[in-house]
């Protein structure tokens, strides 16, 4: 990915969604009590989906475009 705006947003979205995975997966665990879905292990798992799914966004927003490769 070239565009600089398309890496950031790409970094900004991967940080939200990391986010929000450690949210759900803390509260799913039981860790951080208060909701309906403290101690409710689906959502922790949806959490860890959501975590992995953010740093995958994060990591490939972070790449630096390859010299001489060529985008078809």
């Amino acid at each position: 990915m070239k565009s600089r705006t398309a890496r950031i947003v790409m970094m900004v979205v991967g940080v939200i969604v990391l986010v929000i995975g450690l949210v759900f997966a803390g509260q799913g665990s039981n860790l951080i009590p208060g909701s309906s879905m403290t101690g409710d292990h689906m959502w922790l798992y949806i959490g860890l989906v959501l975590a992995v799914v953010g740093i995958v966004l994060l990591v490939l927003g972070l790449r630096r475009p390859g010299r001489g490769r060529t985008n078809d």
